[in-house]
């Protein structure tokens, strides 16, 4: 299962920075950790793991002819080097605006086939330790030959499980080709579209409770809140169900030679996890929807109900002061004025006039 950390950053939605194409810029916020590179080197009979690799030996690794059908995983974390990053696309011969991309996180998720190059762009979003943020990252992926390179903003543990698998040779990955790598690696990060969509929907069905009885103008706020970051879920999870779309559906003579023509079915598996996430956001803000009409009804309620009490109060008075004004006029001659109990008298009727509305109105079921 794939786990987060608390040091992730904060997105805001409507700031993206622009970039002109081909400038080397990184417009993320992880400047400060030093980049660390690793490689895996594998086949069905073995593996070699490189920690803290560097370029010199990876260039080697690639370059061996001894090894041209071994997978090579080169995964990079950190992205603030550009330097390191030219270097990196210049070794693999990728084209200027392919690194731009990697490094301007702004952008959204895509995917590009060149000759012999397959682009992956995703965005990997999780709940951040703050309400009212969500945890983004952006991680690239280029597939040339038998390299497989995974770029990430930040050191994670993202892939710690396809690690495990290839070291301890579990699963079938070490039998297949890098394409299947691949695979495994943009599976791995759908799946924190899961965690984060159960994350909020746990919130969402606490607001749903709590709007159809709190008058409290939070809830609002937070219901707002959590469109945000739904709707930010389905603007990063659209591009990606589109990419997989045009992978899966390509024609022979069109595919990509990269890619196994027996694994584009996984990548279909992949687009069809997409479509369920969108399933599942469409439902999540069907019921943030369900949510605001249910504290918006709930206001107009009560607020119904004051205005009801008010308006019986003042049906109810009514009377009362048309017999206090009657009875306030000077005029001499008034024969109620010279009653020995007048007073009481008037009490009295008015008091029975009192009682009768309040049943008049119990009998109609007005309040």
């Amino acid at each position: 299962m794939t786990n987060y950390c608390g040091d992730m950053k904060r997105i805001k939605y409507k700031k993206v920075r622009k970039v002109q194409p081909n400038y080397y810029e990184y417009t993320g916020v992880h400047k400060t950790d030093p980049v660390e590179m690793q490689l895996f080197v594998y086949d069905d009979a073995g593996y070699e793991e490189y920690k803290k690799v560097s370029l010199l030996r990876v260039k080697k690794e690639i370059e061996d002819e001894l090894q041209t059908d071994d997978v090579k995983w080169f995964n990079i974390h950190g992205l603030h080097d550009v330097e390191l990053i030219k270097h990196i696309g210049e070794m693999l011969a990728v084209e200027a605006f392919i690194i731009s991309d990697i490094l301007n996180v702004s952008r959204r998720s895509k995917m590009e086939e060149l000759d012999q190059v397959l682009f992956f762009s995703i965005k990997s979003v999780l709940p951040g330790n703050d309400y009212d943020a969500l945890a983004i990252e952006q991680i690239s992926f280029l597939l040339k030959d038998n390299v497989l390179v995974s770029f990430q903003e930040k050191k994670s543990d993202f892939f710690t499980h396809i690690r495990e698998r290839i070291k301890t040779h579990s699963g079938i990955v070490r039998k297949r080709k890098n394409d299947y790598l691949l695979y495994l690696l943009l599976e791995a990060v759908m799946e924190n579209f899961y965690i984060t969509i159960e994350f909020y929907e746990d919130q969402i069905e606490a607001l749903l409770v709590e709007a159809k009885s709190s008058d409290k103008p939070d809830v609002l706020v937070r219901i707002e809140k959590n469109r945000e970051h739904i709707n930010f879920l389905k603007r990063a999870i659209l591009p990606l169900r589109d990419a997989l779309f045009n992978l899966k559906s390509e024609h022979h003579e069109d595919r990509y030679d990269g890619i196994e023509e027996s694994n584009y079915g996984l990548f279909a598996r992949l687009h069809q996890k997409s479509l369920e996430i969108l399933e599942q956001i469409e439902y999540d803000m069907n019921t943030l929807d369900s949510a605001s009409s249910f504290y918006f009804s709930s206001q107009s309620h009560r607020m119904n109900e004051i205005m009801k009490i008010l308006t019986a109060v003042s049906v109810i008075f009514m009377p009362l002061t048309f017999i206090v004004g009657v009875y306030g006029m000077n005029f001499d001659i008034m024969p109620e004025l010279r009653l020995k109990y007048g007073y009481f008298l008037v009490l009295a009727a008015m008091f029975l006039l009192v009682l009768g509305m309040i049943f008049f109105f119990k009998r109609k079921k007005w309040f």
